[in-house]
């Protein structure tokens, strides 16, 4: 649809009768990969705009948000962080927040969509600055695969940066993944998904909690923060542990520039809205 000075790029919600829209000037990238319909575009005020099937993905004017969000909290709220891994995550912007801390010594990430890291690198080079770093192994792979069949007690911090549970992410929302996860993470080991918007899914956040608390994890807290580009204005990062409190948070370090994410925030998310205490319940 044509606007004043330009295009529109929508993305609808049937299911909630809701279209959010962003005004465009310039297609730069339009791929069917392998797995899913691949956009990037130039827009007014947002910087690059990509889109995965027509869903709003990133932008660069914002998505600071959203990758610190899923760095930063499951890190500092593990106690010594050293082997961290990333599923999906191919923008690898939480990628590149994971690296900001020293104290972490290898990053595996496995993303099946392989076009969607070089167009990061072509479209948001800012995200990808740091894929060179000798700490990295990045591996364009089947995400659930990999968790089955990866030794149990062998990593400190699961990150799982998916998309929507349609296509390619259909399988990280699924009981079996989540309790992969769990059998994978050593003792004190703490995971954080991407668990949607409470506006918009609330039925999906609450059987994502239901199958981490299946899956043995010993407490869940869903985070919600903004997230401007996407349908309802905010989302959630579910953090789950395997064992202790997720209210025992280290400050973050002192060289570590965030432009969002902050200690004293990430306390006062932890506390839960009463409407998502309502809806999760006993969850």
């Amino acid at each position: 649809m044509s606007g004043k000075h330009g295009e529109w790029v929508y993305e609808t919600v049937e299911e909630m009768g809701a279209r959010f829209g962003i005004r465009v000037s310039e297609k730069l990238l339009d791929e069917q990969t392998p797995y899913q319909h691949l956009e990037v575009w130039r827009t007014e005020r947002w910087g690059n705009l990509m889109l995965l099937d027509g869903v709003i993905m990133l932008s660069s004017l914002e998505n600071y948000l959203y990758h610190e969000m899923m760095a930063h909290p499951a890190l500092q709220s593990h106690v010594a962080p050293r082997n961290v891994v990333i599923i999906g995550g191919g923008d690898c912007g939480t990628l590149t927040e994971v690296l900001s801390h020293k104290e972490v010594e290898s990053v595996v990430q496995i993303d099946i969509d392989e076009a969607v890291t070089r167009a990061a690198e072509r479209f948001f080079p800012e995200l990808t600055a740091r894929n060179d770093d000798p700490r990295v192994s990045l591996r364009f792979d089947d995400g659930v695969a990999w968790m089955r069949n990866a030794p149990a007690a062998s990593v400190d911090v699961i990150i799982v940066d998916s998309t929507d549970p349609i296509g390619p992410g259909t399988g990280l929302f699924g009981p079996d993944f989540l309790a992969d996860c769990h059998r994978v993470l050593r003792e004190d080991g703490i995971m954080v998904g991407q668990s949607e918007s409470p506006f918009y899914h609330m039925p999906l956040m609450i059987d994502y909690h239901r199958a981490m608390a299946a899956a043995g994890f010993a407490e869940r807290r869903s985070l919600l923060f903004p997230q401007p580009v996407y349908p309802g204005g905010s989302i959630t990062g579910t953090l789950a542990r395997k064992a202790g409190s997720l209210d025992e948070i280290r400050p973050l370090a002192d060289d570590i520039a965030t432009r969002y994410y902050s200690t004293a925030l990430h306390r006062g998310l932890l506390a839960t809205p009463p409407f998502m205490q309502e809806a999760l319940g006993d969850v």
